[in-house]
């Protein structure tokens, strides 16, 4: 390890010479109250900026025990500890000058959100941080210019460490909230199962957001208050006592007019498998970890999935037991997330019929007896939501606004009214005694299978060079082939895409071997990132890019859409 004296020195000896002159600058300086490592240099000012990361030992940094003794507890603190560093380089960057990115500072952006990321850990054993980030080093032309850095690295990044890092300089009373609230938040998650729910929406929370493209809470609107009859209480060792609507395990279908605030509901559903933070509205919206939003997604591809308890007996002859397509349609490409929701082992699906295939959802019972159900391959899903249910242990949530056939598969009926739920479950049945019941199959369908394995990525292995590219929340890309990730909605942040990225590639390079089903390969990398990290999915000596937490879900998803299976 060197001192900080032996970097400000080369930076005065390289100064004016060629960009690759700062290759030089590898490795691990101390600066008295932290270390600072350069783990890799830009080629040139115009190219990706470096990778810079500080470790502040325990001691020096001074955090409570208490506030890192439980993983939940530490996502909370490195959270917190990472949008603090953020405001504090926001305030910096570019304040050094120089052509190209000279002068960046930069490190995730965290949304409303709290995601355990690769950006800053701490070490549960001495309380150790380590914050990653990235820095554009100063150029004249494609010429060094050691006086910009020593400006950025001497001058104003300490004081960037000093202020985000240390306990004693930090918003204490802000921190203890943050960690106060990830614990009531715990709290409410791990007793939802006992309390027979899959979700708990508080009273008082806000639901709708700023903007269709902005998640922060939308001001002066209707406060969530759950019906008399849901409404449920836990008491929370900081909170104290709340109060809310608790969605039962089975099946409740949402209802109501158009705009009144269903799709809200069920968005809030879909995201409440992450904590939020303190004034997002949702903080104490929580739904089952293993929560999957199902919908249609028309030219996905599919590969070797059994949909045949959804769809059999196409007239091409075409088997669905083992079926592949590069452009699925509607309907099968609902059922094939169905299918694969099961396979990842989730408990909750939440449905919209806004983003449904009709023929995957319904047939009604004039359908049913004009085409005969030997003439029709698809199984609707409403055909199939009391077994999910009974045989599998998966309760639904779904939205219709609509059609009416699943008031008689419903356990529970919720009606949107102007954003305030109300309980119509006994008004809703009492209608649909005056219409037919879908009738149902008469023989219980296998199990799905789910022995599907594949071969190593030889492809990939073959390449010196693999390029990663993040598209945003949208995609990412391995060399040439872009996977679709557009309708897996519960992906937050374009960290999280990355972290698929990467998680696939690991994979394929590491995990397929013929002989392991797709089950078993995400069990093993999920075991992967929670014994060693998700920089362990990286397969390199430094964080060269930031990744954010996902689920065993999302995974599934990301293999699933890669059409080189």
């Amino acid at each position: 390890m060197k001192s900080s004296s032996d970097l400000r020195s080369m930076l005065k000896n390289i100064d004016r010479k060629g960009y690759p002159a700062y290759k030089g600058t590898y490795g691990i300086y101390d600066f008295g109250n932290y270390y600072l490592s350069i783990d890799h240099v830009q080629g040139d000012p115009f190219a990706s900026p470096s990778k810079l990361s500080i470790e502040v030992k325990g001691k020096k940094a001074g955090f409570p025990a208490e506030f890192y003794n439980a993983k939940y507890k530490r996502i909370a603190l490195c959270d917190h500890l990472t949008r603090l560093f953020y405001n504090a380089l926001s305030k910096i960057s570019f304040r050094a000058k120089g052509s190209g990115k000279s002068g960046l500072f930069s490190i995730s952006k965290c949304g409303q959100e709290v995601l355990e990321r690769t950006a800053c850990t701490i070490n549960p054993s001495n309380g150790d941080i380590s914050i990653h980030f990235e820095a554009g080093f100063p150029a004249n032309g494609r010429t060094v210019n050691g006086r910009e850095l020593s400006k950025m690295l001497f001058d104003l990044l300490p004081s960037c460490a000093i202020s985000s890092l240390f306990y004693k300089n930090i918003d204490q009373k802000a921190l203890k909230s943050a960690i106060d609230l990830s614990e009531d938040q715990y709290n409410i998650r791990t007793k939802l199962d006992s309390m027979g729910l899959v979700a708990f929406i508080a009273d008082g929370s806000i639901l709708p957001r700023e903007s269709g493209v902005s998640q922060r809470p939308m001001k002066h609107c209707v406060a969530f208050k759950s019906p008399d009859s849901y409404r449920v209480s836990f008491d929370l060792p900081h909170h104290g006592e709340i109060t809310g609507m608790g969605i039962p395990k089975g099946i409740t279908l949402i209802v109501g007019g158009g705009y009144h605030g269903k799709s809200t509901l069920l968005k809030a559903l879909e995201l409440g498998v992450y904590d939020h933070i303190k004034g997002d509205g949702r903080e104490f919206v929580i739904t089952d970890p293993t929560a999957m939003k199902i919908r249609a997604e028309d030219g996905r591809s599919i590969t070797n999935t059994d949909i045949s308890m959804f769809i059999n007996n196409l007239p091409n002859g075409k088997d669905t037991i083992s079926f592949c397509t590069e452009d699925a349609s509607g309907s099968t490409s609902q059922a094939a997330n169905v299918v694969e929701a099961i396979e990842t082992g989730s408990s909750l699906f939440l449905i919209d019929e806004d983003t449904s295939a009709t023929n995957f959802m319904i047939r009604d019972e004039l359908m049913q007896r004009v085409i005969l159900r030997d003439q029709e391959p698809i199984t609707p899903f409403i055909e199939r939501v009391r077994e999910l249910y009974e045989r599998y242990g998966i309760s639904s949530i779904i939205v219709a606004g609509s059609c009416g056939s699943y008031f008689h598969p419903a356990d529970h009926i919720i009606q949107m009214d102007q954003y305030m739920p109300k309980d119509i479950t006994m008004i809703a049945k009492e209608a649909a005694k005056d219409f037919p019941i879908v009738s149902l199959p008469e023989n219980k369908h296998p199990d799905p299978c789910f022995d599907r394995c594949f071969k190593a990525g030889n492809d990939l292995k073959k390449d010196r060079r693999i390029k990663v590219k993040t598209l945003g929340k949208d995609a990412f890309s391995i060399n040439k082939e872009t996977v679709d990730l557009r309708y897996v909605e519960q992906i937050v942040d374009s960290e999280q895409t990355a972290a698929l990225s990467y998680a696939l590639l690991y994979a394929k390079l590491h995990l397929m071997d013929g002989t392991k089903n797709l089950r078993q390969i995400i069990d093993e990398l999920m075991k992967l990132i929670d014994t060693k990290g998700l920089a362990a999915l990286l397969n390199c000596k430094y964080v060269n890019t930031n990744l954010a937490v996902v689920r065993k879900q999302e995974i599934m998803a990301a293999i699933n859409r890669y059409r080189k299976l």
